[in-house]
């Protein structure tokens, strides 16, 4: 069976290790690829060897459609430079499904010291991968300038491999080799899954961030809330007294220059100004509050005030008591007793030499002076007294005036205060309600992540041992024994087998 189908035997090798192990999807050509990096001369060997070795095929990668693999692979490099990391990865791409690869230097007659970079060439690339290390290298010259091409040793070496019966048998092996470790990757990949667990890192971050805004958004609304409150209190308050204090200063000047005739009408007046007052406080604080509201952004309506507030205050005491009447008469009577003397006696001596009657007249007119002053002390006193009555009255009305619209300030100021809190708790449950369904939507993804994740890492697990036994068996049948997982895949295999 092996001379007949070699690459059915190997697939029969792999299968009977892995039974669910799917054979590599690769179209074998009967040509040889001839491949290297730009300017070392690829097209001019295909050409020569193309007239050396009419029957077999050579092609430049350009030929061969994706899926496709050649039987065997040179590697031409120019013996200007040295292999570079780049030389070696696109020698890797060449011969993924290959085993058969010859290393060749080119250009070699116009650099002497070309056997120095072909021994150099052949252990950078033996360091690059094991498999490299019985790659033969020749060195070349397809169109020299001076003399005859030189490809005797690439021709022979090119014979040589193409004539080994193991040639379609090693090339399936490394096929399986690509195809078991393109499998590994592929499972650890999916374990490790880069591009979920970046995903994963992003709904976490979503999750933190949604959650902290909404920490910071209701912290904010409250202390702003509690700032605006404070606030208002401190210039509604301040409002009210300064309103207070310029109506006791009116109504102090107003007192000060009362009269009998517009004495009437001062108790009138005061309440007047102080149910003024109360309004302008009234529409002060709706004024004030408005402006929190509009602040703290949320609609408020409070409560309408049934009827404002009033001053109830007692009418002033403008009723004399008897005993200060009989004062004021005895004082009064004293004063103008005491004028009427003393004019009297100014007089009596120089109304006495003129004549009798002229005295008696004076002494009269002493006797009505006296009495008129005593009118005047009376009238004077009293309405002086009525003035400090009235003052103080005043001054009654404008404490309870205080008193009052503080009482209004406060409340209204708390009932505000009761309707934004509600209105905010309001919002803080609505937002909380979306922020919880943003948040429940990433826990379920993030749960979805999290099974898929235990999903592949189970997968891995599981078919790793395979690969590596498959893998085993290859390297055994190339002759390379303990051919690795590659790095991370080794590690969790290890892992898993413990």
């Amino acid at each position: 069976m092996s001379d007949e189908d070699p690459a059915a035997e190997v697939d029969a090798l792999v299968t009977a290790i892995g039974p669910r192990l799917d054979s590599p999807a690769v179209s074998r050509r009967d040509v040889v690829l001839v491949t290297g990096p730009w300017m070392a001369g690829v097209t001019g060997l295909v050409a020569a060897l193309a007239e050396r070795l009419p029957q077999h095929t050579f092609a430049e990668p350009a030929e061969l459609s994706p899926g496709e693999a050649p039987m065997a692979v040179i590697f031409v490099v120019s013996a200007a430079a040295e292999l570079t990391e780049s030389d070696c990865v696109l020698l890797d791409a060449a011969v993924e499904h290959t085993d058969v690869a010859i290393g060749v230097v080119s250009k070699i007659d116009v650099h002497r010291n070309w056997r120095d970079v072909l021994s150099a060439n052949r252990d950078t690339l033996a360091a690059h991968a094991p498999r490299y290390a019985k790659v033969p290298w020749v060195g070349v010259a397809a169109a020299p300038d001076l003399g005859e091409p030189i490809l005797d040793d690439v021709v022979d070496a090119v014979s040589a491999q193409l004539a080994d019966p193991q040639v379609a048998r090693r090339n399936r092996l490394r096929a399986w080799e690509s195809r078991l470790q393109n499998v590994a990757q592929r499972f650890e990949r999916d374990a490790e899954g880069a591009g979920r667990q970046a995903r994963v890192d992003a709904l976490r971050e979503e999750r933190s961030e949604a959650l902290r805004q909404r920490r910071q958004a209701k912290s904010e609304r409250s202390v702003a809330l509690r700032g605006q409150i404070q606030q208002a209190q401190v210039q509604l308050s301040h409002f009210a007294r300064n309103r207070c204090s310029s109506v006791r200063s009116e109504l102090q000047a107003d007192a000060a220059q009362l009269s009998r005739r517009t004495m009437p009408g001062f108790e009138a007046h005061t309440r007047e100004r102080a149910t003024a007052v109360v309004t302008e406080v009234s529409d002060g604080v709706a004024t004030q509050l408005d402006d929190v509201a509009d602040a703290v952004g949320v609609a408020m309506a409070l409560p309408p005030l049934e009827a404002l507030p009033t001053i109830d205050v007692a009418p002033p005491p403008l009723k004399a008591r008897r005993q200060e009447s009989w004062l004021m008469l005895l004082l009064g009577a004293g004063f103008g007793l005491g004028v009427a003397l003393t004019l009297s006696r100014l007089m009596a001596g120089v109304l006495a030499r003129l004549s009798p009657l002229l005295e008696i007249a004076a002494a009269v007119a002493c006797v009505a002076i006296g009495l008129g002053v005593t009118f005047l002390v009376v009238n004077l006193r009293s309405l002086l007294r009525d003035r400090a009555l009235l003052d103080r009255w005043a001054g009654d009305v404008t404490s309870s005036l205080h008193s009052t619209v503080e009482e209004l300030v406060a409340t209204r100021v708390l009932a505000a205060e009761s309707v934004l809190t509600t209105e905010l708790n309001s919002r803080d449950e609505a937002e909380g309600a979306q922020v919880s369904d943003q948040v429940s939507a990433i826990d379920a993804e993030l749960r979805a992540h999290a099974i898929a994740s235990a999903r592949a890492a189970a997968v891995r697990d599981r078919e790793m041992p395979t690969l590596q036994a498959a893998l085993d068996a290859v390297g055994a049948e190339l002759g390379e024994p303990g051919i690795p997982l590659p790095e991370n895949c080794a590690e969790e295999s290890a892992e898993a087998d413990e």
